[in-house]
């Protein structure tokens, strides 16, 4: 049994079952959506942050949500959640403008973490469709360390906590600012990825220092929105590609996969069953469990493949005709 939140820009697609029999429904139906996070720890409890309805929290695998309160919030615009690998019930919230918030009641109470605004980049910050505002994009808890917390500041810095939030620092060799994903691989806590406005990037030693392998990335595919390693190769990783903002989220949509084998060369996967290309918003990926496993999602529907990209197979989902002309925020899969 597989169950998938697929975050569109106007609601949540939630897909239970397996390859011919699927149970689809929608949730937060012509709201803004912009972030998603499942629990490992208990695959019913879901996170999701709207842009102006606050944090929303599931405790039955997404049948009924509900909104999470709390005075510490100063914002209703949820773009970013996390639960801690460590501690089912360390939860992080991030929001527009750009605050971050702990929870370690698995959502009950919650403390606003001072000092992120603080950092000497921060008054440079800025989102270009709101250019007096910035927000928090990403968020990525360390496998390695369960103190350790890493946040996309969208578009600004990226950022680390040592301290679970008492503490922040951008001094990170190598970092991508405008982290728009981090993921790490699930075989191995030292091994991260980046999707950043302006490229790629990777560690190897848990986020502590990073390199930019996309010099052969073409210029026109700089832009990445989701990167995911293959979970059974942490040298193969997929990135979804445009050439900028524009191309990868709204109506002159034009994004394409690549695919890195960590031999400084990029392939772009072109006619391999999941659609690219003109008309096509960049897709957000989730790994599966199995060795070349991966999900993708884009505004046509939900595709799967087993062998890292070499082929994607069109999940026969539901899918709203609405979901065509908006673009995926996020993307979760509990197999």
């Amino acid at each position: 049994m597989v169950t998938m939140y697929a975050v569109m820009r106007e609601g949540l697609l939630v897909a239970t079952g397996e390859v011919g029999d699927w149970r689809t429904s929608t949730r937060f139906s012509g709201q803004h959506v912009e972030s998603v996070e499942v629990s490992e720890h208990d695959p019913d409890r879901v996170f999701v942050g709207t842009f102006g309805d606050g944090l929303h929290r599931s405790d039955d695998g997404g049948e009924t949500f509900e909104r999470v309160e709390s005075d510490a919030f100063e914002s209703d615009q949820f773009t970013a959640v996390a639960v801690s690998p460590h501690d089912p019930d360390e939860v992080w919230a991030g929001t527009e403008p750009s605050e971050v918030y702990r929870s370690a009641d698995g959502g009950e109470t919650w403390t606003r973490k001072p000092g992120l605004t603080d950092l000497p980049s921060a008054e440079d910050w800025w989102f270009p469709p709101r250019p007096d505002s910035h927000r928090v994009r990403s968020f990525e808890p360390s496998r390695t360390d369960p103190d350790r917390l890493y946040a996309g500041i969208e578009l600004g810095a990226f950022v680390v906590t040592p301290d679970r939030g008492e503490t922040w620092s951008e001094d990170i060799p190598g970092a991508r600012v405008d982290a728009h994903q981090i993921v790490t691989h699930p075989q191995d806590g030292d091994r991260m990825y980046v999707a950043a406005g302006h490229g790629y990037a990777e560690s190897r030693d848990g986020g502590r220092s990073w390199t930019q392998p996309d010099d052969q990335l073409p210029e026109a595919s700089h832009h990445l929105w989701s990167v995911a390693p293959d979970p059974g190769d942490p040298d193969t990783v997929l990135a979804s590609t445009s050439e900028d903002a524009f191309t990868a989220h709204f109506d002159e949509a034009d994004s394409y996969v690549h695919r890195y084998r960590g031999d400084g060369e990029w392939e772009r996967l072109d006619d391999a069953g999941i659609p690219t290309g003109e008309g096509v918003r960049a897709a957000v990926f989730a790994m599966g469990d199995a060795a070349g496993e991966v999900y993708a999602v884009n505004n046509y529907g939900v595709y799967r493949t087993t062998d890292a990209g070499d082929a994607w197979t069109a999940l026969d989902v539901d899918w709203p005709a609405a979901f065509e002309s908006q673009d995926p925020r996020g993307f979760a899969v509990v197999n």
